[in-house]
Formats: C-alpha cells, structure tokens, sequence
C-alpha cells in the first residue's frame, strides 16, 4: 500500500510546507504532531529523502515527529524526553526559536515561565540618544 494513502491530503500539504521552508532556510526545525499512522508515512518519507528526524510520544495515540537540520534535530533530541508542557523555560524557549516562532513573543512567554517578576524585572533605558547622535549598533 502507498505510503501516502496513511495520510490525509491536509496533512501531506503541511508536510510539503514544511520541507518548502526548510529548503529555503527560513526555519531550521519542523514539528508535525499526528496520529500514529500518520506519524509513520511521515517518518518513512524523511528516511526515504535523508532527513533527519526525531521522533517523540506526544500521548497515548499521538506523536511529535520533529525534523531539519541534523545539528536542530539533535539539539532538541537532547531535551525532548518528557512530556512538551514539562519543558524548562530554557528549552522551551530553545525550542520555539528554533521552529521559527516569533523572537519577542518567545522573549515574553520565556520571562512569564521563568517567574511572575521576570518581565517586570528588565529594565528600561535610563536615557535617551538625541536624534542628532549617531547609534551604533552592534
């Protein structure tokens, strides 16, 4: 049987999304959470294309296969050994940049799970450059 016939036409197109946006460098790391069936034909096509991958029980029927970049796959490989919600701040935070979630959102959802006071903690400039000074940045 075909591969693609454990896989719903949805599915396959946010598969090939994904392996668009990695071709093109605009994210180095892909997570597709599916049904085990799916989970598989999935699986059997990064095989099949030399992907690297990793795959992770989400639950009892549902599976997290995430899959780039060898050096993306193997960091996460690192730390994705529990359940996602059980993450640290820390991975959490590894976790989103590298799947390509938006910088500053990720800043806050890391300061907010790192504890209440984090983002209140960050200071704010003392001054401010006059619109005559050349800014540097590094």
């Amino acid at each position: 049987m075909d591969q693609s016939s454990h896989m719903s036409a949805a599915t396959l197109q946010i598969f090939q999304h994904h392996l668009y946006e990695l071709s093109k460098g605009l994210r180095p790391l892909a997570m597709m959470t599916l049904p085990s069936v799916e989970a598989t034909s999935i699986v059997a096509r990064l095989r099949t294309a030399g992907i690297a991958h990793h795959v992770h029980e989400a639950c009892q029927h549902r599976i997290n296969v995430v899959f780039g970049v060898a050096s993306a796959v193997r960091t996460v490989q690192g730390f994705m050994t529990g359940p996602l919600c059980n993450l640290s701040a820390e991975h959490d935070f590894m976790l989103g940049i590298l799947l390509g979630y938006d910088r500053e959102m990720q800043c806050h959802r890391f300061l907010s799970r790192a504890g209440g006071n984090a983002v209140e903690a960050v200071a704010e400039p003392t001054h401010t450059v006059a619109p005559s000074e050349p800014v540097l940045i590094h």
